[in-house]
């Protein structure tokens, strides 16, 4: 089955949410000044796959019933997601994203830096409109917590005696608390009890972190066609992903400086070289079984729930991802 017909066949069951989510993301650009509208405008329409509105809507369907609040917290956390991605684009100096010019490339690092914290702060008064402070309290936490790996990741660069343990929580930090996030308050506008919420809360974790392993993996041994941009970003800004920690583990001396020279001073030429070695040490191999450890995990997490076509969503999100790890390496 072609990928992007797998996806929506997961999906199905929360397409008419999903739907909402992009009508109410649309609303919020009239919220901003005129003037500043535009910029709004291109940074929220350029949604992905919508991974985390769909774990909103899978994980309250599957605890519970799902209506207009669960709409909203899709649309502020998806927010914040949106606000840290016109961020990484100022920092990775990144050209394009999902097949068009970033938002700095159109405007400038000054204006895409300002339009990030202001869909941050809008996030957070959105947040703030709920009866409960639950709601904004914990979007606070997790924008808090996303930024917080940022900063760590950007510490990292370059550097070579970082462990594996250093480099999951960074992930878990910056990529899998929004997926945690979505799946948390998806249970708890559901009304859904503290084991169910705290299941959901690991599976999200442990997919977002799955998801985040795959991506790094992408970055080199995907291929451009699929991907959409050029390969190597990460070491082009010196981020040390799980196949070069391995490889840096188990290569000899001279292949080790090797490796330290290659990410120090970066040309996209290097990609074959960098790639042979990563092969040669079997680097590909062992990251889809971190994916897959990660992915075992989320799926046990998901027997603290009922049957219901909702939790089958949840249990087949990680198998796509699964599928799609899988099919690293296959270049063209």
């Amino acid at each position: 089955m072609d990928n992007n017909l797998a996806w929506k066949h997961i999906i199905a069951p929360a397409e008419p949410f999903l739907r909402a989510v992009v009508e109410r993301l649309g609303d919020q650009i009239n919220e901003f000044e005129r003037d500043i509208a535009v910029y709004a405008e291109y940074a929220l329409t350029n949604q992905g796959k919508q991974l985390r509105p769909a774990l909103v809507a899978l994980s309250g369907g599957a605890t519970g019933k799902i209506g207009e609040p669960h709409v909203m917290v899709a649309v502020i956390i998806e927010m914040v997601h949106l606000a840290t991605l016109v961020h990484d684009d100022v920092m990775d100096e990144a050209r394009i994203r999902r097949s068009r010019p970033t938002l700095a490339a159109n405007w400038g690092n000054e204006i895409s830096v300002l339009l990030g914290d202001c869909l941050f702060a809008h996030a957070l008064k959105l947040a703030a409109g709920f009866p409960t402070t639950e709601i904004c309290r914990e979007v606070a936490a997790a924008t808090n917590t996303v930024c917080s790996g940022e900063i760590l990741q950007t510490q990292r660069r370059k550097n070579f005696e970082l462990s594996r343990a250093e480099y999951f929580k960074v992930l878990q930090m910056k990529t899998g608390e929004l997926f945690a996030l979505s799946c948390d308050l998806g249970a708890y506008l559901s009304g859904a009890g503290g084991v169910q919420r705290s299941a959901l809360r690991q599976y999200g974790m442990s997919i977002g972190t799955a998801y985040q392993v795959y991506d790094d993996c992408l970055d080199l041994f995907g291929s451009e066609a699929v991907v959409g941009k050029s390969l190597g970003t990460d070491m082009a800004k010196g981020k040390l992903t799980l196949p070069v920690l391995l490889a840096l583990e188990r290569a000899s001396a001279g292949e080790r400086e090797r490796i330290k020279s290659m990410v120090v001073d970066w040309k996209p030429e290097f990609l074959p070289e960098m790639v042979g070695l990563l092969q040669k040490h079997q680097t590909l191999e062992d990251s889809r079984r971190a994916v897959t450890e990660h992915l075992d995990f989320a799926r046990a997490q998901l027997k603290a729930l009922p049957d219901s076509e909702n939790a089958v969503g949840l249990s087949a999100l990680a198998d796509y991802l699964a599928h799609q790890t899988a099919s690293l390496g296959a270049r063209g």
